[in-house]
Formats: structure tokens, sequence, C-alpha cells
């Protein structure tokens, strides 16, 4: 049985930006393709045994039913053998080309038979995380108008959110089916906004409930009447949002919250914001969604750069740590911990809405794969605490098994009931969707 879950990733956002003409490849852009075999092993060196990962989408899958599976094959045939467990990232800010963007409705239902014919060719991988971000994916491409369709209105940023949550959600389903003791972990962007005065409130109040509307969605929760009315008035149907109410996962998620220093916002009265810097920090923002939720809890992102004393990242990286044990404390179930990402990320100073090519010092390690001091100081968190800190297992739907173990007769078995236990699930009524 595993210890506390420690991980990295290896990030796969592939937006798309100047009107869809460019595509921003942040795994090219790291030098993942040439240097995936280093990476892997650098993965390993660390001791970690967790690992945010998953395949080019927009080269990949190159229409209905039609893939090329080649580079996927090969890493994740070299990840079974090394025994890492990959939380497999599906959908990470951009679609194919062939699809358009966030706004097109069948991408769905598309999605769906991708990530079933994903789950049935690598029936090992047990971990999911089917849409990353879904909130900031909606609002950086529909609100913001910096990616994909690039638009900036309340309906289409509507549009863009109940198409990638209703994707998240069908994706679920079609793994179950493939794999019925899987278990998706929501990375989702833990937010908050603070009133900078009280003529602020208002809009404060707003923001603060609209951050929770993905994962409202996701996990089948009516949402605030004041949400309501807003996904009404800007294009969801009855139809649309009972679809929703109507799933029931949420028994089968890990709550997964990023959370960096510019998570935390300042609102003015007229709505406008801005960075407020950490004030309540990742184990209050926890808090907050824990107590709505009530799932147990990953702490799926975090980093900071490197700054020009050297300790920065290490300084920050310890503060964390010290956050989600403070949330283990307080009793919430928190599994893991995940240091974003495995290399230095490129163009991140400006959310991807460039192809600049400036190096963000936010890794593990650098792009020369040399090990930066963030890298050395979570190798020694990670043997320091790997053996003293339990699971908490006693939350968890079905038992985590690594890659060598797939086939063994006791997952075998464990698997069979999760199937009867799904089934079962899917005829009851969830009096817990109905009261919110």
């Amino acid at each position: 049985m595993f210890s506390f879950m420690f991980a990295t990733g290896i990030e796969n956002s592939v937006p798309t930006i100047k009107g869809g003409r460019e595509r921003v490849d942040e795994m090219e852009k790291c030098g993942f393709y040439k240097h995936w075999q280093t990476d892997f092993q650098l993965v390993e060196d660390l001791g970690v045994r967790f690992l945010r990962y998953g395949p080019p989408i927009h080269t990949v899958w190159q229409g209905p039913g039609k893939y090329d599976w080649s580079f996927t094959d090969e890493t994740f045939n070299d990840l079974k053998k090394r025994d890492i467990v990959p939380i497999v990232d599906l959908c990470h800010f951009g679609v194919p080309d062939w699809i358009g963007n966030f706004q097109n409705p069948d991408f769905p239902e598309l999605f769906k038979a991708y990530a079933s014919d994903f789950a049935k060719r690598f029936p090992w991988v047990q971990l999911y995380t089917p849409v990353n971000e879904m909130y900031i994916c909606a609002t950086f491409s529909a609100r913001y108008g910096w990616w994909n369709e690039q638009m900036t209105s309340d309906q289409a940023f509507v549009t863009a959110l109940k198409h990638i949550v209703k994707a998240n959600v069908l994706a679920m389903t079609a793994i179950l089916e493939a794999r019925p003791d899987a278990i998706f972990v929501q990375s989702e962007s833990s937010e908050y906004f603070h009133a900078e005065n009280p003529a602020a409130i208002g809009p404060a109040e707003v923001m603060n409930s609209e951050r929770f509307l993905s994962l409202d969605l996701n996990y089948g929760r009516r949402v605030d009447s004041e949400m309501y009315e807003f996904l009404m008035d800007n294009g969801m149907t009855r139809d649309e949002y009972h679809f929703f109410l109507d799933n029931r996962l949420k028994q089968h998620c890990i709550l997964g919250n990023d959370y960096y220093m510019t998570n935390e916002h300042r609102v003015t009265a007229d709505g406008m914001t801005s960075a407020s810097g950490e004030i309540f920090g990742y184990n209050e923002i926890t808090r907050h969604y824990y107590q709505r939720y009530r799932l147990p809890v990953m702490h799926t992102e975090t980093n900071l750069a490197q700054g020009p004393n050297g300790d920065e990242a290490v300084n920050w990286l310890w503060k964390e740590w010290a956050n989600v044990l403070r949330v283990r404390n307080d009793g919430i179930p928190i599994l893991g911990f995940t240091w974003y990402s495995l290399t230095d990320q490129v163009d991140w100073d400006v959310a991807l809405r460039e192809n600049n090519g400036k190096v963000n010092p936010l890794g593990l390690y650098d792009l020369d794969r040399n090990i930066r001091p963030v890298g050395t100081a979570y190798k020694q968190l990670i043997a320091d605490w790997r053996d003293v800190l339990p699971m908490q297992s006693v939350c968890m739907v079905a038992p985590i098994a690594t890659p060598s173990e797939h086939g063994d007769s006791w997952l075998e078995d464990i698997q069979e009931d999760a199937r009867k236990l799904n089934t079962d699930a899917a005829k009851k009524p969830d009096v817990n969707s109905v009261r919110g």
C-alpha cells in the first residue's frame, strides 16, 4: 500500500493563440520530446512515484477514432517498466485543430470516445485528470480572450465551461467502463477574491461563487441561486444543467487543488482584479473547498521561480509543505503533494499568450536537466517524510495499484467488486446531489 503521494509533473499544455493559427506546445518548448527518457529517470532519481503526465492530444488524436499512438506507446511503456504511477492528463488547455476550440458542442462526446480508446489501450492506468483546470481553461479561453476561441463574454465563458465539464464527466464514465476502479484527480485552480473596500464586496462575492462552478457541475452539486441565474442567462439550458445533477461520479474522485501565489486576488469596486499575493494561503483556501465537497484532497500544483537569492523556490516549497501538514492536522484527508513541474517552464510569465521562448525557472530541474536547489530540497523532503505519513486510505473508494500489479488476482477481484458497485450506484438516487 502506498504512503503519501509525492508527485511532480510534465506539462502538456497545448493552447492555440493568434486566432488559432499558432499553437503553444509546452512539451516541445521544454525539450521533452527529445529528453523524455532522461526526464523519466530524473523522476526516479527524486524518489517520486507519481507523475502528472499525458499524451500530446493535438498530435495523437487525428480525427474521430483516428490516432497516432506511436510516441504515447513508447513513453507509457517506459513508465510501466519503471513502475511509475501516471496521473494521466488527457486534455491540458487545448484541443486538436480539427475540433477547433471549446465552443464546439461536439467536443464532449468526441472527447468521451478519445478517453475510452485511451483507457482500453492502456488498461494498467488507474489515475486520471481527464481535463486539467477546467475553470482556468474556460476563463482564459472564453472570458479573458487569451487562448483557443479567444472570446471575452459571459456567454462564451458559460459555453466553454459547460462543454469542458461535460467532456470531463463523460470521459470519467467511459474510463470507468474500461477500468472500474479508476480514480480521478480533479486538478483545479483554488482561488479567492478579496474585496478592496466595502463597495467591492458585491463583485468579490460573485467571483467567489463563480470559482466553484466547474467543480459544482462536475460533482453534481446544485449551484448557488445567483450562479444558476448566471448560467441560465448565458446559454445553459435546464436539460444541460440537469445532465450534471444526474451524473454522480463524485465517489470516484480526489479533489486535486492547485495553489500558487497568484491564486488570490484583490477586487475593486468596478470588478477589476489584480494579484494580491498570498493572504489566506493554501491551508485556509483548501478548507473552503473541502467543506463544500467533502472529498479527499491532493495538492496537485505549486511552484515559485528561483529568484536572485537562489532560495525563493526552496522557501516556498517548505511553506507549502507546512500548509499541507496543517491541512492534515486539521483533520482533512490529504493524500498527496506536487511540485509542478519537473523542469523549468517556458513563457508562463505571459500565461502562454506569446511564443517568446523565455525560460521561467520554476522547475525541479533546469532545461539542461541540472537539478535546482528546490529539486534537492524536494528530494530530501520526500526522503524525510515518505515513511512517516500514511495515505489515510480509509477515505479511498479503491486502493491505488502500481503498473506492475496490473493483472494480479487481488486487483482483478477489486475491479470486479468495483464494477458491481458502479452498476448498483447508477441505479440509486443520490440524496447528496438533491440537497447539494
